[in-house]
This record gives structure tokens, C-alpha cells and sequence, in this order.
């Protein structure tokens, strides 16, 4: 297995600092293993804390191949929009397949995090799911300034990834994989440094996963 994620990943992709993951199939094929079977209770999750309402546009960033963006179109209906971005082509390409299979039409973008490609003030949601900690600090710096140019007035933003686990309880993912961790702490902060209010956090109630839901200055 520890192969497999070494063929998965690598350092950096193009135009960003990140790491850029590959080989879509074996990574799908990782989340489901070391998910146990929670990872669509993950995303029916994810989406409820965001509180995601029909008609909404959304943007998911560093949405690899594709699932939790089409479960989003799912929710938000024929009048919203959702779009994907990620760095990886290959990823973009099995998305674009998982979506048509699903009867969805997301839109996926090639591009980085570190400059999203998308005028300001247009999405209701930016979705940020356990890829922040692939980025040093100044990436994620820039990211979330992004995300929080691109954000509508009152828009919201919810930021998922690795809390680090206590100690004496590693989780099967740590045994394969030595992703990085954010403090619960790091997420407020460098939301709020962005310009972000935040309005919710905590753990998500599934492994080690912790959430900040923030919000863009304006709005109703």
C-alpha cells in the first residue's frame, strides 16, 4: 500500500508550491480503503455543515476526481452551478467521467490554488476538503485569499483536514500515508487573516477530520 501513495503524489505540479496528487484511479482507490466505508457519510457531512441550498453556486477547490463536487450538484440542483479545480489533469479527466456517469454536469478547470481562475465576488460556497495541508504556509496564505476574493458578499467557506491524532491513537490512514496536520487553530487563523468571519468549527465526528466554517463581510 505505502507504494501505491508514493505513486500517487508528487512534490509539486505546475505553477504551484503544492503537492499535486495523481494517478486518479489508485487514489480513489485509497480513500476507499482507509475510509472504511465512511466516506460518503464524509461527504453528506461535509455538505450539511456548509449548509448548502438549492440554486447556490459552488466551488470546490482541489476537488481531485470529482465526488464531492457531483454530490454537491446533487444537492444544489438544475439552478446551481458547481465547478471543480484541481492542478492534476489526470484527475480532471476520471472527474469529468464520474460526473457524466452520475447524470451531473459539473464544470472542472485545470488550475492552481494559489491563483483561481474565476472573477471575483461568483461563488455562494467554496468547498476546501483535506487538501490545505499539501500546501506550505504562504500557499495557503495565497489560497485563502483567493477564496476569499472569488466569495460572494456573505459567502461561505468550509475548510475540512487532518487534526493531528492523540497520541496513542493513530488511525489506519497513518499507518500508510504521513500526510501533514492543521491545528484547529491554523484553519481560524488563517481564515481570519484572509478577511473571513468565522462562524462554526470543531471536529466533523469522522477520524481525526476538524471543520471551520467561515463567512465573506457583507450580504443580507
Amino acid at each position: 500500500m505505502s507504494n501505491a501513495i508514493e505513486q500517487i503524489e508528487q512534490n509539486a505540479g505546475p505553477g504551484t508550491t503544492g503537492i499535486v496528487i495523481h494517478r486518479a484511479f489508485l487514489y480513489d482507490l485509497f480513500l476507499w480503503l482507509v475510509s472504511l466505508g465512511t466516506e460518503h457519510a464524509y461527504r453528506g457531512r461535509a455538505l450539511e455543515l456548509v449548509k448548502l441550498k438549492a440554486g447556490e453556486s459552488v466551488l470546490d477547490i482541489g476537488c481531485g476526481t470529482g465526488t464531492l463536487a457531483i454530490a454537491a450538484k446533487q444537492r444544489v440542483g438544475p439552478a446551481g452551478r458547481v465547478y471543480g479545480v484541481d492542478a492534476s489533469p489526470e484527475m480532471l479527466a476520471r472527474a469529468g467521467k464520474k460526473a457524466k456517469k452520475a447524470g451531473v454536469e459539473v464544470v472542472f478547470k485545470n488550475g492552481i490554488v494559489e491563483g483561481l481562475p474565476f472573477p471575483d465576488g461568483h461563488f455562494d460556497v467554496v468547498l476546501t476538503t483535506m487538501m490545505l495541508h499539501h500546501l506550505g504556509r504562504k500557499a495557503r496564505q495565497q489560497c485563502a485569499s483567493e477564496v476569499r476574493r472569488v466569495l460572494k458578499p456573505g459567502g461561505r467557506v468550509l475548510a475540512v483536514d487532518f487534526g493531528q491524532p492523540a497520541e496513542g491513537k493513530r488511525g489506519l490512514l497513518d499507518h500508510f500515508h504521513h500526510h501533514g496536520y492543521l491545528s484547529l487553530a491554523d484553519l481560524v487563523t488563517l481564515l481570519t487573516e484572509a478577511g473571513l468571519g468565522i462562524v462554526e468549527s470543531g471536529a466533523v465526528g469522522i477520524g481525526d477530520l476538524q471543520f471551520v466554517l467561515a463567512a465573506a463581510p457583507g450580504g443580507v
